[in-house]
């Protein structure tokens, strides 16, 4: 944990010393190559750390001991445990963020696929968990793929905030030494460094910042999965999950669990434990540095672990999904879901829309007594309660409920159309963005 962080920070911060003269040119090449063959030795597994050594940074500079000799103690030179811990945090939550966004754009992706293998789907909207109105399924993904992108910049919103390098504060009031901190932020990939030594060593608001964009995330994650277990119940049919994402029961041979969805569902809690865990322990801390923030990274490595595989197994899952198109069609105009057309074909008719709503809530009452739908009475049973009730009236369905809100954020189905379009775009334009990013940090 953090090894490769703090081997990467202090490689820059040893190449600083030099530079500035603070130690020799051969000191920190000698430094320097130990480190390096201790990342080697990480990587290989060979390196393991030892518990009575305390902490990962005390192990890398005990192993370069070993290695080098004391020299080897230079590496500490104008820095702190305290600005080094935060340098090596602030890495890595860096890299969790950035991993976090890519994995969004990957289920913005897989909700835009499920929606482009099915964009002729109808299916009620609800409102109160009651059918409201029929909208297009594409429409409905494509909501959820605006929470996760306001979650995605989110997480790019906290990458900004917390990209400033905190090494060269000391322990708390900055080093006697004439170090170059911009020199070192240059080498590790900061754009600046932070402004005071005192609020360097003592900040975790990155970690906040990460742990509340990481909790609702996965409050949208819970949702959708919500919707999913709801969907793929008999109860409303509207899709089947792949045999690999669900699992039968013990004891009932005909049982297909939503496992993945709903243990998506229920992980959400750790990652808002997290975030309540970690505004807990700073909300009382005074100024600089205290020992309560080593509980910064249970709260960040738990809420990481579950936040991360869940975006990925739901963006893997979801294009696998087969979608009842005939079930959710029939079950859009069920229930009355078409009285709000009603209500505003006699608005547009000139009838004040309070007592279209009126007239409209009598003519359900009225088909809820004849134990018919909406489209099934005949213009005699319309007329009864508006002489504004014509031939028309009669072709009013979901389809033309669709088309008729025809407004920019609406489900008519040429602005989802378009709306596709646009995520797709936008999103196949993030994913080769970060896809170069990965390649550069490779080279």
């Amino acid at each position: 944990m953090f090894i490769a962080e703090d081997i990467e920070a202090s490689v820059a911060h040893v190449r600083m010393l030099a530079r500035q003269n603070i130690i020799t040119s051969a000191e920190a090449k000698k430094i320097e190559r130990g480190l390096n063959e201790i990342f080697e030795e990480f990587q290989s597994g060979e390196f393991v750390l030892l518990p009575e050594f305390e902490d990962v940074h005390m192990n890398v500079e005990t192993r370069l001991a070993e290695k080098i000799g004391d020299v080897a103690g230079k590496l500490h030179t104008a820095r702190s445990r305290n600005d080094q811990v935060a340098t090596d945090f602030r890495l890595y939550v860096l890299e969790s963020t950035r991993r976090a966004s890519v994995l969004l754009v990957m289920l913005q992706s897989s909700l835009i696929d499920l929606a482009e293998q099915n964009t002729d789907v109808i299916m009620p909207g609800y409102t109160h968990m009651q059918r409201a109105q029929p909208v297009l399924f594409a429409h409905h993904m494509l909501a959820y793929v605006q929470m996760f992108d306001r979650d995605l910049h989110r997480f790019l919103n906290a990458m900004s905030l917390m990209d400033e390098l905190p090494l060269g504060s000391g322990a708390l009031g900055g080093v006697p030494y004439p170090i170059d901190r911009q020199s070192v932020a240059d080498e590790l990939g900061f754009p600046r460094v932070t402004a005071n030594s005192i609020d360097a060593v003592s900040d975790r608001d990155f970690v906040v910042d990460y742990l509340a964009a990481a909790a609702l995330t996965m409050v949208h994650v819970s949702r959708l999965a919500e919707e999913l277990v709801l969907w793929a119940s008999a109860e409303f049919g509207f899709i089947t999950l792949p045999d690999a994402f669900a699992t039968g029961s013990s004891i009932m041979p005909q049982k297909k669990n939503p496992d993945v969805a709903e243990l998506a569902r229920g992980r959400t809690g750790r990652a808002i434990g997290a975030l309540v865990s970690m505004l807990v322990t700073l909300k009382g801390l005074p100024l600089a540095y205290n020992r309560d923030l080593q509980e910064d990274k249970p709260a960040l490595l738990d809420a990481e672990s579950t936040l991360l595989p869940t975006i990925e197994i739901m963006a893997v899952m979801l294009p696998k999904i087969t979608v009842n198109g005939d079930r959710t069609a029939a079950a859009a105009t069920e229930n009355y879901s078409l009285a709000t057309d009603f209500a505003d074909y006699l608005a547009r008719k000139g009838l004040p829309f309070r007592q279209a709503h009126e007239a409209v809530g009598k003519l359900v009452r009225h088909a809820e007594e004849k134990r018919v739908e909406l489209s099934e009475l005949s213009l005699a049973d319309l007329r009864t309660f508006s002489p504004l009730f014509a031939e028309d009236a009669l072709k009013i369905d979901a389809v033309s409920s669709l088309s008729a809100r025809d407004v920019v954020g609406g489900t008519a189905p040429e602005r989802v159309k378009a709306a596709l379009q646009a995520a797709r775009i936008r999103v196949d334009t993030m994913m080769a963005e970060a896809e170069a990013d990965a390649a550069g940090d490779d080279d």
